[in-house]
């Protein structure tokens, strides 16, 4: 298979990653209105206006449920935009060996597989993507290429929302007093806030370095 050919499937891809990724940015405002009214109902409890937080979660009973939806639908946006976006990682560090850049340090599945391993995942990533946007831009010189911004605001976002994630589930679990529900929908009010920004950047840097493949391609 060419190059050429190989960037046609990647095209593909980010066009299915584009749709996935508006599609969690709805969600995730969708999610911010209904914690919103969560947030309203635990306030009117502290201010003594219901009897009971069972009373208070009865008054938006329709407001939980369609929370819980939505929580639903982000998970399975998230392992949609997942199985989307592995493969183009592996599509682009392959792209980018056959576009000339040489002796790159994350080999294609290494790129991936560095996700997923525990502390090695707080930076290999990273630094897997940035060869991946350096290397796309000029393969010759690749070594010597400046990082550009969007890489480490991208990465900073991506850190800050698993940190966030890691905190929710583990609240979650647990949360029943007042004080504890406050910090839980503190704290997913704030992960859907994350979450708007960080599919925007990573759209925005997926989009930019499958633009450099294509054009160095066509060149």
């Amino acid at each position: 298979m060419s190059v050429k050919e190989r960037l046609l499937g990647s095209e593909r891809l980010v066009k299915w990653i584009k749709y996935v990724l508006y599609t969690q940015i709805v969600i995730a405002v969708l999610a911010i209105i209904l914690g919103l009214i969560e947030h309203h109902s635990l306030s009117s409890y502290q201010n003594g206006i219901y009897n009971s937080l069972e009373e208070a979660f009865d008054d938006i009973q329709l407001a939980i449920t369609l929370l819980q939806g939505v929580g639903i639908l982000s998970l399975l946006a998230f392992i949609a935009s997942a199985l989307l976006i592995v493969p183009w990682i592996y599509r682009a560090n392959d792209n980018a060996r056959q576009l000339g850049a040489q002796n790159m340090s994350y080999t294609p599945a290494w790129s991936i597989a560095y996700y997923v391993i525990p502390i090695f995942n707080l930076w290999k990533p990273y630094q897997a993507m940035k060869e991946i946007w350096i290397s796309s831009h000029n393969s010759s010189h690749w070594h010597a290429g400046k990082t550009p911004l969007i890489l480490p605001l991208w990465w900073g976002l991506w850190i800050i929302s698993n940190l966030l994630g890691q905190s929710i589930f583990r609240l979650s679990a647990t949360a029943e007093s007042l004080p504890e529900l406050y910090n839980l929908n503190l704290l997913s009010q704030l992960s859907n806030i994350v979450d708007i920004p960080l599919a925007l950047v990573t759209l925005a840097m997926i989009t930019a370095i499958q633009r450099m493949q294509c054009k160095r391609v066509n060149d």
